[in-house]
């Protein structure tokens, strides 16, 4: 199922799989561990990684290192069943934790290194003589805007679920209260 398939009529549940596997992919996820994500988001019961790669018809290794990093993101979880020795698998079922959890997680690996590379690179070029003052501005503007991000990242994801979804609800209301409020842009 890795791919959509001339299939006269793919049920819900395999469109699903399909989409969530394309997004990954433009999201820069594998679309492989994006299907397994979308195949045990949508399960009700645990499932093995024979299990997975049967009804997804990927090859049994791609199935386990795919598992690894779901784990490694925290979106998936092992979990026992009993009378069977091999590991089983469970998503994350919550959308508002499993959105806190990517947006965690990309994070970690994406906006702190850039951070970091960034606060080198503009305590070097502060000490660069001949560096041209234009780049140097830019540098410090770059920083400053991912810093600023960043705790703005950091705050959001300190809100409580409940909170947040209000908060997004109430989208237009914000945009409104900034303009009746002289703030713009």
């Amino acid at each position: 199922m890795t791919e959509i398939t001339d299939k006269a009529d793919p049920s819900a549940k395999e469109k699903f799989i399909l989409y969530w596997g394309d997004m990954g992919s433009q999201w820069s996820v594998n679309r492989s561990v994006a299907q397994i994500h979308a195949l045990l988001f949508l399960s009700p019961v645990p499932m093995n990684a024979e299990q997975i790669s049967e009804e997804l018809g990927i090859a049994r290794s791609n199935v386990s290192n795919s598992l690894k990093e779901l784990v490694g993101w925290r979106l998936i979880q092992r979990v026992p069943v009993a009378g069977d020795r091999r590991e089983h698998f469970v998503a994350e079922t919550d959308v508002w934790e499993m959105a806190l959890l990517i947006a965690k997680g990309r994070k970690e690996r994406e906006i702190d290194p850039a951070i970091r590379a960034i606060d080198v690179c503009v305590r070097q070029a502060e000490k660069e003589k001949t560096l041209d003052p234009v780049a140097l501005e830019r540098m410090q503007e770059m920083h400053q805007f991912l810093t600023t991000a960043d705790r703005w990242s950091e705050q959001m994801l300190s809100v409580p679920k409940s909170k947040l979804a209000s908060l997004m609800k109430m989208g237009d209301k914000v945009l409104s209260l900034l303009k009746i409020g002289g703030k713009k842009g």
